[in-house]
């Protein structure tokens, strides 16, 4: 059966700024929808004005994994939806944020920092470093690529030490960034990707839709052993 994958989008760059609407005519959501679609996931998107911003119980019940965009708008996630993601992620869906998704509500609890950075805009160019190239997110990579035009973001970069690190950025004003993060939150597998500015052709690009795809099969949840929570009863007795 096909990971079951939901890509939400918060969708008010491309209803507010017309050249957003030009470059992504089916939001950014639609566009990452698409290429997981092309990879053979079965997805489906979810946006901020929705009713419970499209993620229900019974939508994030069926999600194998959610991938996230934000930016201006992540004040505006109720506190309640974010709880229920990052309760999903502890059961163990995993959870893709890209780009200023750094910003949500629930990665920055998942994360318990503020998830600061710096940034610049204007159009830089950025090289993307395979960073550990055994990694399964960087199947199908070459030891490096281009994105030719994007927001700088630059360390430091204030979230916990990863598990693992399998990207790292390079701008040409000289700034580094750890643009490939993996954690774990109880179940939940966590991947956080720096690329996707929305002024930018960015997820129409082969490189970056192979690492969303590598990042959703890599998140997907595992069967585990059965946790059990609370008061027990010793586990050896006499006699």
């Amino acid at each position: 059966m096909a990971l079951q994958v939901t890509v939400w989008n918060e969708n008010v760059h491309e209803r507010e700024e017309p050249s957003v609407a030009e470059r992504y005519p089916d939001g950014i959501h639609g566009a990452v929808a698409d290429a997981l679609d092309e990879r053979g996931f079965e997805t489906r998107t979810a946006t901020l004005d929705e009713d419970e911003h499209g993620l229900t119980e019974p939508v994030l019940a069926e999600t194998d994994v959610l991938v996230w965009w934000s930016h201006c708008a992540n004040g505006e996630v109720s506190d309640a939806v974010a709880s229920r993601v990052v309760d999903r992620v502890h059961e163990g869906m995993g959870f893709v944020p890209l780009h200023s998704g750094k910003n949500s509500k629930p990665f920055k609890r998942l994360m318990g920092t503020t998830c600061n950075i710096k940034y610049r805009h204007g159009g830089e160019t950025e090289r993307v470093w395979v960073a550990d190239p055994g990694h399964p997110i960087a199947d199908g990579l070459p030891e490096s690529f281009e994105i030719p035009a994007t927001e700088m973001y630059g360390e430091p970069y204030d979230v916990p030490e990863p598990d693992r690190t399998v990207f790292i950025s390079w701008f040409e004003g000289g700034e580094v960034f750890r643009s490939g993060l993996c954690y774990r939150r109880g179940r939940g597998r966590i991947f956080a990707f720096r690329p996707g500015h929305e002024e930018y052709p960015i997820f129409y690009q082969d490189e970056v839709q192979q690492v969303i795809g590598n990042a959703v099969e890599w998140a997907a949840p595992t069967e585990g052993s059965d946790a059990v929570w609370g008061e027990v009863e010793p586990a050896n007795r006499e006699g």
